[in-house]
């Protein structure tokens, strides 16, 4: 597949991909090269990626704990006095190696460590491939509020192979497709159609339809000023969602697609309720997203908190919540102002 080029860095695809990596770590001379990685892709990716890279090169190993709940500060603490006691510096390379959480966290601290070393994205999960390791956003998450601490940094380059996809759980795959349907609801309804009829049969396509469409948006709009914000459709209710359940002692956790899941289905609502969607549309929304996943629970009596957590969204202005809404397939609202009843009508409307 053709390489798709970005800000100041490239996306390579399969064996062009390692190639590539590889005549980068050759070509520069990197004083050190830490791979992050947790304990699952330590366990199922790591040796898959030193046969692909197939380069004779010294490394120092860093391990973090998996999961949402550890993509905080305190991690970041963690790796930062590991690659301070190996002997990092600013010549130092950090190959991130793993879902949305590895790529998310170790951008972070690269970024930061030094005031900014190299860093390398290999997204090992469809989330990651199609939504987290592409597009210069890089962050932790402040207690359950999802992705406050971060800053814009691109990476040297990212490496999407679809072998990676061969180590996970089909509930991770089904997280990553809920960023597929987004980008099919908003920008390519081939996107939505191939997953509502064909599921995941012609995967490596979504896969790059997928980053074709995020790479588009984010040339146009680096900072998230405007356009951008369009990748956010699904995540205002989502996040809240996803955060509500990370946190709370009554209920198991969700992975961020199952919430983004329920997020669209809810925002496709209020897209009936505020704009043209019509109620057909609506319908098919909601029958091919819980035809992929398991309906959740979720009870009035945590209303209350979701519509708290909602105040935190990061793209809320002077305490206004904001959405993006369809107004139809490919023709999106943003900046969308909905009232709390309208909200409390989307749960329900996703629980009936």
């Amino acid at each position: 597949m053709k390489s798709i080029q970005s800000l100041n860095y490239s996306v390579v695809f399969n064996k062009e991909g390692h190639q590539e990596l590889s005549s980068l770590l050759s070509s520069n001379s990197y004083s050190k090269v830490f791979i992050l990685v947790d304990k699952n892709t330590k366990k199922y990716c790591l040796q898959k990626f030193k046969t692909k890279l197939n380069l004779d090169f010294t490394y120092e190993l860093i391990e973090i704990n998996s999961g949402e709940i550890n993509k905080n500060l305190e991690t970041c603490i963690q790796v930062w006095n590991h690659i301070t006691n190996l002997g990092g510096d600013r010549k130092s390379v950090l190959i991130t190696l793993g879902g949305g959480v590895i790529t998310d966290l170790g951008g972070f601290v690269a970024s930061c460590f030094k005031r900014g070393i190299d860093f390398i994205n290999i997204p090992t999960t469809l989330l990651s491939m199609v939504d987290a390791s592409v597009g210069g956003k890089t962050g932790v998450d402040l207690g359950v509020l999802k992705n406050q601490i971060g800053l814009f940094a691109n990476p040297k380059m990212v490496v999407v192979d679809e072998d990676y996809l061969e180590t996970l759980a089909e509930r991770e795959i089904k997280s990553g497709t809920a960023e597929i349907i987004k980008y099919g609801l908003t920008y390519d309804k081939s996107l939505f159609d191939e997953i509502s009829t064909n599921n995941y049969k012609n995967i490596n396509t979504l896969i790059y339809r997928s980053i074709e469409i995020k790479n588009e948006v984010v040339l146009m709009d680096p900072k998230e000023n405007y356009l951008r914000k369009v990748l956010n459709f699904g995540h205002t209710l989502g996040h809240a969602i996803e955060s509500y359940f990370l946190e709370s002692t009554k209920v198991k956790s969700l992975t961020h697609g199952e919430a983004i899941a329920i997020g669209m289905v809810c925002e496709s609502y209020l897209s009936t309720k505020i704009f043209d969607l019509s109620i057909e549309k609506l319908k098919l929304i909601k029958k091919t997203i819980l035809e992929i996943y398991t309906k959740v629970d979720i009870s009035k009596n945590y209303y209350p908190e979701i519509l708290s957590l909602l105040k935190h969204d990061k793209k809320n202005v002077n305490g206004q919540i904001n959405f993006v809404l369809l107004n139809d397939f490919e023709d999106y609202k943003i900046d969308c102002k909905v009232s709390e009843d309208l909200i409390l009508e989307s749960l329900d409307f996703y629980n009936s």
